[in-house]
């Protein structure tokens, strides 16, 4: 027994002395510092926001994907920009196919960048059935109509708001907000409608919509647009024309 214990003795000695060896060792990796990890170079586009998915980028854009949002977007009477007659939305949408409604500031840089993309959009397709009706917002109707010049919109534009202390009174907040936009301001927002969908009596026009909740991006809207007008593709390369020899 004597020599049993001395054995045991022995080795648990030795297991001892190994251990200790290890964490000395691992304490000695431990105090050896780290590489601090390479910077990572700012990406030209920001992450896209929750809500609208609005993207910004690098030259200033903001510009949001085609969403559909429950808004229970209502019926209104705004007032021409052009003469002060009053126009109703649900009276002016009827037998058209597809219309569009951006609410913008005169003022605000990303209404100007978008602001061409409507008017081609327009000009393109207005035949087919599409139609334009821009609501200013927080601009004087003085800026409203100095934006678009002596020639005036080529589109329909009416007045809801024209100073700024109105932001948080107007429909354009209300739905901006409903969209889980988070900006204090938010101008282009666009709404697509399909008249022939809409609620013919009551408030609301329709439950739901399909926003964009920052600039158009032309060439998904264009693609939209021919969609709903049950326009063919258009093709990415066009064909030459065949001449007869």
């Amino acid at each position: 027994m004597s020599k049993k214990l001395a054995l045991i003795f022995a080795l648990a000695f030795a297991f001892s002395l190994t251990s200790a060896v290890i964490v000395r060792a691992q304490n000695a990796q431990q105090k050896t510092p780290t590489p601090a990890p390479a910077p990572t170079v700012a990406a030209t586009t920001a992450p896209a926001q929750t809500g609208t998915m609005l993207t910004r980028t690098a030259d200033g854009h903001e510009y949001a994907p085609i969403l559909e949002k429950t808004l229970n977007y209502k019926d209104w009477t705004l007032k021409s920009l052009k003469d002060g007659s009053p126009v109703n939305l649900r009276q002016w949408a009827k037998g058209k196919k597809l219309v569009l409604v951006v609410y913008y500031a005169p003022w605000c840089g990303n209404w100007k960048m978008e602001a061409p993309v409507v008017a081609r959009l327009y000009e393109k397709y207005k035949a087919h059935g599409f139609d334009v009706i821009a609501v200013n917002e927080y601009g004087s109707q003085e800026e409203a109509k100095a934006f678009f010049g002596a020639a005036g919109a080529p589109y329909t534009v009416v007045v809801e708001s024209e100073g700024r202390e109105a932001r948080e009174q107007t429909a354009h907040y209300t739905y901006r907000q409903a969209s889980g936009d988070p900006r204090r301001w938010g101008s282009p927002f666009n709404i697509f409608l399909e008249p022939a969908t809409l609620k013919k009596t009551g408030d609301v026009l329709a439950e739901k919509a399909l926003i964009v909740g920052g600039e158009l991006i032309e060439k998904d809207a264009e693609q939209f647009i021919r969609q709903r007008l049950g326009l063919a593709a258009q093709a990415s390369v066009e064909q030459c024309e065949q001449k007869t020899l």
